[in-house]
């Protein structure tokens, strides 16, 4: 059985780094408590890395007030197939370490995806990204789509989609954007880019008052676009085919590269596609 290295695991491996303890020391703590001596080497070298490479970038996210773990995750011990959510049973199609990545099954059903749909086009307009200058918001050449968003919880459909994704990555909904709708007819696509808010621009201070850093991104597929439009992760060569009701999830520690959630929208070659996307910052988004 595959271990799991989890957030909390790795916080404390950073912790005893911190406290002076040798790495052979740490490895041995590891294999003491269950770990296989393997994947306690290979734990150790990689959380250490993006630690290091975290500090001379720009600060890691900080935990939320009274622990809980540093990002939002799907919590997969013992290496589950489907997670039940109570309201809806989600299959685990793919799961990556690093960067932390899962692929889900199944998360909404059809006929959400087409209520949803339904409930976002009359508000359709040019997509927007965010002006990190400034903290406003422009059009930009390499978002052709149209899209736009809810309100947290303005609908039924809309506050059951984010209960069960709060269920889903152990993350208050409170702590999330509302959801955006986009549509992406042929040819249009998203360029690879990162979603987090980069430290350096001037602008994002003002941004990160309404609710802190992004810290994980939820990517849910409305319908079965008849041809490209995937969801593209170039750092490690992923792309992930767009099928109606399923979804992927990434989180990222730290405003950095290291974390290697570069991705894009693949452009659409023929039909069109529909999608929804779910931001979750640090703290309580107003």
């Amino acid at each position: 059985m595959r271990q799991s290295v989890t957030p909390e695991l790795r916080q404390w491996i950073i912790e005893q780094a911190q406290a002076g303890f040798a790495p052979e020391a740490v490895v041995e703590a590891m294999k003491a408590s269950g770990w296989d001596e393997a994947v306690a080497i290979e734990a150790l070298e990689t959380t250490l890395r993006d630690h290091l490479q975290g500090l001379s970038s720009g600060q890691s996210v900080q935990p939320l007030p009274g622990g809980g773990s540093l990002v939002p995750d799907v919590r997969l011990e013992g290496s589950p197939r489907e997670v039940d959510l109570g309201d809806r049973v989600v299959q685990i199609l793919v799961s990556l370490r690093q960067p932390r990545l899962v692929v889900l099954g199944n998360l909404l059903a059809r006929e959400e995806c087409d209520q949803l749909i339904e409930l976002a086009r009359p508000r359709m307009a040019r997509s927007m990204t965010v002006q990190t200058r400034t903290g406003g918001q422009e059009t930009n050449p390499d978002r052709t789509s149209n899209g736009m968003f809810f309100n947290r919880g303005e609908h039924p459909l809309v506050a059951a989609i984010e209960s069960r994704i709060a269920r889903l990555v152990g993350w208050p909904a409170s702590h999330g954007e509302g959801i955006q709708v986009l549509n992406y007819r042929e040819g249009a696509e998203y360029k690879p880019h990162y979603d987090y808010f980069d430290p350096a621009e001037p602008g994002t201070p003002t941004i990160l008052k309404r609710g802190g850093q992004r810290v994980a991104t939820l990517v849910m597929y409305l319908n079965d676009p008849a041809q490209g439009g995937g969801t593209t992760f170039p750092d490690i060569g992923l792309e992930v085919a767009p099928q109606k009701g399923n979804a992927v999830f990434f989180s990222y520690d730290r405003p950095h590269p290291s974390t290697r959630t570069l991705h894009g929208g693949a452009p659409v070659l023929a039909g069109e596609k529909w999608v929804a996307t779910k931001w979750l910052r640090q703290r309580e988004f107003n």
